[in-house]
């Protein structure tokens, strides 16, 4: 005779296994970032791995958006206004040396629209809403959070670009990164951090803090490797 399953039973069942739903989220962009990481410095084809940043950034998104809680309309009109001012920051960045200075995209991020891949507003959107996360976990003013979260994400720029410029993301005139570059980067997302403090939406993501620092750990990691002492 065959066990019928009741609505209850179901219930009980996911609540008994969703505790290991983050850790589980965490171990997987572990994983794959030490996979990148070994990939390109140490697997003797970087080129191979960097052809997979695309899925590694769509895997880590899929994640990380798993984890938000209510869709509501508000959160869905952010992601749309960040990704797409992101996306066109870099447009104008690539077709005008304004906001950033004068670089050029290579193949390594996929496919490119006016020369810029469209998977660059999704990252933007990523590191605004984890770095929106970090600083909702101070008790200051709203305004002091949005500059928290636009330093950070500065930060983690630092160590983004020389990498960046090694493995074919994109690459900078005479190879020198100008001041530009950081101060157009804190005031695109300096706004974006304030639209996130008063965007009406649930900010609750339990793994945003995560994705975060494996991005740090990642390119601080390289960036350490291939700096000469």
């Amino acid at each position: 005779m065959l066990k019928t399953i009741t609505p209850n039973q179901n219930r009980t069942s996911w609540h008994k296994y969703k505790k290991y739903s983050l850790p589980l989220a965490a171990a997987v962009l572990v994983i794959f970032h030490a996979v990148g990481f070994w990939g390109l410095l140490f697997s003797g084809e970087p080129v191979y791995f960097q052809n997979l940043t695309p899925m590694n950034l769509l895997l880590t998104n899929t994640l990380l958006f798993s984890f938000h809680k209510c869709w509501n309309k508000a959160f869905i009109l952010f992601a749309a206004v960040v990704f797409a001012v992101g996306f066109l920051s870099e447009v104008i960045g690539i077709h005008t040396g304004l906001l950033f200075g004068d670089y050029t995209y290579g193949d390594a991020l996929g496919f490119k629209v006016w020369e810029v891949p469209v998977l660059i507003g999704l990252n933007w959107l990523m590191l605004v809403y984890t770095t929106g996360h970090i600083s909702n976990f101070t008790n200051w003013h709203w305004v002091a959070k949005a500059i928290l979260g636009a330093t950070l994400m500065v930060l983690l720029d630092f160590f983004i670009e020389p990498v960046a410029m090694q493995f074919d993301f994109w690459s900078w005139r005479q190879g020198e990164i100008p001041l530009s570059n950081y101060a157009g980067w804190l005031v695109v997302a300096l706004l974006l951090q304030l639209y996130f403090q008063k965007a009406d939406f649930r900010k609750q993501n339990k793994l945003a803090p995560y994705v975060y620092v494996v991005q740090v750990l990642f390119f601080v990691s390289i960036y350490l490797l291939l700096t000469p002492q």
